[in-house]
């Protein structure tokens, strides 16, 4: 059965699935919690979201896949971000020392976006009056990125002993133009769709291969790795030797969404069509139950 809509992550199509496929989304939640107290523009932090990308992909519910998505915003904590990804210093003195854990920041954290994001999209402005203590790391931790990371995993290996394989897409949006948050330079125009796979190390060729082949033939422009190679949960939970296949999508805000107002633009229901026929293009990869 599908699992129960908890307080932060939604699981859907558990009951009826028929494809040893797993999406997840897990940066399009707005529920943002009483406590976050940060000192932004609302409006400003809003453009963190990947707004509506849960949405975009509810079509391969239809054709017998899983779906997982956040309902809390990744400014907040970001599940794709492992759970060290944090700045020492963006900690109240002394407070590292606390956690169970060592940090390890990664350039996400340098750049004001890893496991909590300290600085205010686009422009980069502080998003606290004060530091982080290693409690509010901890409560944020256990309350929002272990429970999606628990589902996720639950949808995934539940997924592979059925079938003896899994197929997982990681999905994602990307601002139209590079911001001043960005690794690459402030303007760096994007193209309509990245996939990333680490590489090659997170899934078989043959899925980037089909995953490229499906959007180009839907006349979008695509690269794959440029500049985004995949994050934390593909890291985490791929391992195409042994079955399990992980690979990130992001895709062109400007495709679906007015990106300063967060509305869906009249193309949304053509591109969530073209994503739905992706996914069904990407069946003979997959297989289907045997």
């Amino acid at each position: 059965m599908d699992q129960p809509t908890s307080e932060v992550v939604r699981v859907r199509g558990a009951e009826s699935q028929v494809l040893p496929l797993v999406l997840d989304s897990p940066h399009s939640g707005t529920d943002y919690p009483p406590d976050f107290d940060h000192q932004a523009d609302p409006a400003r932090l809003r453009s963190a979201e990947d707004t509506h990308v849960h949405e975009l992909f509810e079509g391969a519910l239809d054709q017998g896949a899983i779906l997982v998505d956040a309902l809390f915003p990744r400014s907040y904590i970001d599940p794709n971000r492992a759970n060290t990804d944090f700045l020492p210093a963006d900690l109240t003195a002394g407070d590292a020392i606390k956690l169970p854990f060592a940090l390890v920041p990664t350039v996400k954290s340098e750049l004001g976006i890893g496991l909590v994001w300290m600085r205010v999209p686009p422009d980069g402005e502080p998003m606290y009056p004060r530091l982080l203590t290693a409690a509010t790391l901890l409560q944020r931790l256990a309350g929002y990125h272990q429970p999606y990371h628990e589902a996720l995993r639950h949808c995934l290996d539940q997924t592979y002993h059925t079938f003896g394989r899994v197929f997982h897409i990681n999905c994602h949006s990307m601002a139209n133009k590079a911001s001043a948050m960005s690794a690459q330079p402030r303007g760096t125009p994007r193209p309509d769709f990245v996939i990333g796979d680490r590489d090659g190390t997170s899934c078989d060729p043959a899925l980037t291969q089909a995953l490229h082949q499906a959007l180009t033939g839907e006349g979008f422009r695509v690269t794959v790795n440029d500049p985004y190679k995949g994050a934390e949960l593909i890291r985490a939970w791929s391992n195409p030797a042994d079955q399990r296949h992980s690979v990130q999508l992001e895709i062109n805000r400007s495709l679906y969404m007015d990106e300063a107002s967060r509305e869906k633009n009249a193309n949304f229901r053509a591109l969530q069509d073209s994503l739905t026929r992706t996914i069904k293009a990407l069946t003979p990869v997959m297989g289907e139950a045997r």
